[in-house]
């Protein structure tokens, strides 16, 4: 539910950053499937805690109409929790005009089918979750995602990054976080103009063509800075600096974990975040070298205030906000969550689809926004689990929703 990500939002905003091309509707009719309940609405804490193989290339949506009585976990959550990011959401649809589809494909219908329901959220107090239940029950209808073979896919989580740093190149501060170059070309025209990649630039390609925001002092910390897209910069004069994705180099990304692992550093079961950045840093040398295989780079620009923005251009709500593939999910869309946490424990809560990723892809995959610091980091960093996920549907639509949909190639996204 938002217009088009502001220039200077991100991806996977914070995973990465990553650019998404302007892409053309993609056909969809309607499809409904025969649904089981007892398979498709299985218990949020019957939910297998190990990831499904996640299909290479899901090409349609499948949704299906279900009750929120059928929701696992649905009247144990503090739906009012999620109300902040929604409101947020509908601030950016309020700029749309009414006949304009929401979301790439139009998933969401019309920006006028959100008036009634986001004009009702005016009225609703943040503070009382049943309160906050009815509204949805009133104003919206649940749907099952399904990827056309199945409605089970995989949730990660980020976080936003946190770092010591300096203005100036100076004593352990030697790594620069820059801003966006001026020749860098747009995002849809990369392909055609290669740009230096990350071992380039780390060579010194860059030097005197592109700001420098800030110098840090560990290079492991500034990739993972890279890979969430969005974070602080904390200065020894007290101030904090909130920088976020500002464009890319346009080359593919490569994870850390694959990279170790392909390189026999670490095992299968290793590829959690705090597993790579503690092997990265108790192996300095080698990781400078290792980390240069992932060729792609994020170019960062200060934001206001002291909160990440997503790509749909709004503050993202940690534990609230999900970062989505636009080709099948509208942005700004609420979206129920049914899965596991890091620690295998049930994590079934009302979500809003605020931001993308470079890795996410696909009609049923997530990842969760954590919020900052050390304990975001660790679950963030762990979290890899298999769940379902229920968009939430204007009641009253002007058009059919579009239930079975085809989409174009994956666009790129944050790193």
């Amino acid at each position: 539910m938002t217009a088009p990500a502001p220039s200077g939002a991100r991806r996977r905003t914070l995973r990465g950053g990553a650019d998404f091309p302007d892409r053309r509707p993609a056909p969809s009719f309607v499809r409904f499937l025969p649904l089981c309940l007892g398979l498709a609405l299985a218990a949020c804490a019957t939910s297998p805690a190990s990831p499904p193989p996640v299909p290479a290339e899901p090409d349609r949506m499948v949704l299906t109409p279900v009750d929120f009585s059928s929701l696992p976990g649905w009247t144990a959550d503090r739906q009012n929790e999620a109300l902040p990011a929604l409101r947020r959401s509908c601030a950016r649809i309020a700029d749309l005009p009414p006949g304009q589809p929401v979301g790439t494909d139009g998933s969401g219908g019309l920006a006028g089918d959100w008036l009634a329901p986001c004009g009702a959220l005016r009225r609703i107090a943040d503070g009382d979750p049943a309160t906050a239940r009815t509204y949805f029950e009133t104003w919206f209808r649940p749907y099952l995602a399904a990827n056309g073979r199945t409605a089970d896919g995989l949730f990660t989580g980020y976080f936003e990054a946190e770092l010591d740093g300096s203005r100036t190149p100076a004593g352990p501060y030697r790594i620069p976080i820059y801003g966006r170059p001026a020749d860098l070309p747009p995002a849809d025209r990369l392909k055609d103009q290669p740009y230096p990649d990350r071992a380039s630039i780390e060579a010194g390609a860059l030097d005197g063509k592109a700001p420098v925001l800030a110098w840090v002092a560990d290079p492991v910390d500034a990739h993972i800075l890279h890979i969430q897209g969005s974070g602080r910069i904390r200065f020894a004069d007290g101030t904090v600096a909130q920088v976020g994705y500002d464009g890319s180099n346009g080359h593919r990304y490569v994870a850390l974990g694959r990279i170790l692992l392909d390189h026999g550093k670490i095992g299968r079961d290793d590829t959690t975040m705090p597993t790579v950045r503690a092997w990265l840093k108790g192996h300095p040398d080698e990781a400078r070298v290792l980390m240069a295989e992932n060729p792609r780079f994020i170019f960062f620009r200060f934001i206001p205030g002291d909160t990440p923005i997503g790509s749909a251009g709004v503050a993202l709500t940690p534990g609230r906000s999900l970062a989505v593939d636009p080709r099948f999910v509208a942005l700004g869309l609420p979206v129920w969550l049914a899965t596991r946490d890091p620690d295998g424990r049930s994590l079934c809560r009302l979500m809003v689809a605020q931001d993308t990723g470079i890795a996410i892809k696909g009609p049923v995959r997530g990842d969760l926004f954590w919020g900052a610091g050390a304990d975001a980091f660790d679950k963030a960093g762990r979290m890899k689990s298999s769940g379902r996920y229920f968009l939430l549907l204007p009641r009253q639509r002007s058009t059919p929703v579009a239930l079975g949909l085809a989409v174009p190639a994956a666009a790129d996204g944050r790193s």
